[in-house]
């Protein structure tokens, strides 16, 4: 597949950006990390995330032949395995050091990668990623959430805004609980992604996202996603990763 991307960040109403994100489609992999810990910590713990996975691919890049951090799972993808790889790697890198003034900091990630037939999405946190197919929006990971648990055990979890669990993840890098949600996913000439960080997705919403995903330009879609959620009252940082499955492609230098 031929793949077009674009990414922007905003620092929103806060004063210190903690959002990360990476747009390497040379290497097939986009992503978007959410730090957490406040200040110094967040920022540190989400470059952490994207420097690890960007580092892996890169290095897989270079040596093919390269040891990866665990045993390769045969009953996953390449694209799963390398974001399962990548998370392993991001989670030890901020374990590593998270100490003195980063001693509570952690992320949250989004990502994906693309092969030449199909890819794969990793998740941990609350963190998204939608896909835009034929006009329909469709989220394509469930946030790790004290929200999404309540509903997973048929529960109904308290309406928006009033209560502050739709704001408490279950899952994070740099925490006991890291371990990703890995999910493969089928490629289709027309497809549009977002990864996204909570700050874009909770003031937007579902139409907004559809509207800007559909923009003809990815830098448009990001201004217009971006741009929106700041507008439209949020006050964390936002975060845009476009990624538009266009045509016939492979990864440049073979890495899928």
């Amino acid at each position: 597949m031929r793949i077009e991307s674009a990414g922007q960040t905003h620092v929103g109403r806060r004063a210190h950006n903690e959002d990360a994100y990476c747009v390497r489609p040379e290497l097939g992999l986009f992503v978007v990390a959410d730090g957490l810990g406040g200040q110094a910590g967040g920022e540190v713990a989400s470059r952490c995330v994207v420097d690890a996975f960007e580092e892996f691919g890169e290095r897989l890049v270079m040596d093919p032949e390269a040891t990866w951090p665990d045993k390769l799972n045969p009953q996953l993808s390449r694209e799963e395995n390398l974001l399962a790889a990548c998370t392993s790697m991001a989670q030890r890198t901020v374990l590593s050091r998270r100490m003195g003034y980063l001693r509570d900091m952690g992320s949250t990630v989004v990502a994906l990668a693309l092969g030449e037939k199909e890819g794969a999405v990793a998740h941990v946190g609350d963190s998204r990623l939608y896909r835009l197919r034929g006009g329909e929006l469709e989220a394509l990971t469930r946030d790790h959430s004290v929200t999404e648990e309540l509903r997973a055990a048929g529960l109904a979890p308290p309406p928006r805004g009033q209560s502050a669990f739709g704001h408490i993840i279950t899952r994070a890098l740099g925490t006991e609980r890291s371990e990703p949600t890995v999910t493969r996913l089928e490629l289709r000439p027309g497809d549009v992604f977002l990864l996204c960080s909570d700050g874009l997705y909770e003031p937007l919403g579902p139409e907004l996202i559809a509207e800007g995903l559909a923009k003809p330009s990815l830098k448009e879609a990001c201004d217009f996603l971006v741009t929106g959620a700041f507008d439209a009252g949020g006050r964390d940082n936002i975060t845009a990763v476009v990624v538009r499955v266009a045509a016939a492609w492979s990864p440049a230098q073979g890495l899928i």
